[in-house]
């Protein structure tokens, strides 16, 4: 049971962390030359669709294998093992993620318009670095901290 949610987790990861590497890396440049906020907004449009649902797949199944893993929800933060510190870092990037989601989405998508584009492009930014650092995280539980 544990390797279909595993692959549950890492195809979810797969469309949230691909979709914003597109997002920053080819969308975003075109916006930001163009200053054309509707070529953004089409994708982010688009992007809700799976990326949303391929994030909520994440946390599910997260917090299940986290939970086999240590049963004991309160050994997560404890510090003491490698697998505490590595659950410890998903949670604290997912607390960050909601965040500046949060910040995006009450904040600056409201006001978005070319002038307030910069904002909003931290905010992809940020969810980037973010969904990278969920990925390089998650491998550590195969490799090691060392």
């Amino acid at each position: 049971m544990f390797n279909y949610i595993l692959i549950a987790h890492l195809l979810g990861a797969t469309i949230w962390t691909g979709g914003h590497l597109v997002l920053s890396l080819s969308i975003l440049p075109k916006v930001l030359t163009t200053r054309n906020i509707d070529m953004l907004l089409q994708f982010e449009q688009q992007f809700e669709r799976v990326g949303m649902p391929a994030l909520a797949v994440q946390v599910l199944t997260g917090l299940w294998m986290a939970h086999n893993l240590l049963p004991d929800i309160s050994t997560w933060f404890s510090f003491d093992n490698d697998l505490s510190i590595l659950i410890s870092l998903k949670l604290s990037l997912l607390l960050a993620t909601i965040l500046v989601a949060l910040h995006a989405r009450f904040r600056v998508i409201p006001t978005l318009s070319a002038n307030t584009l910069n904002a909003f492009s931290i905010n992809i930014i940020l969810i980037t670095l973010l969904s990278v650092s969920f990925v390089i995280v998650g491998t550590l539980f195969r490799t090691g901290l060392s």
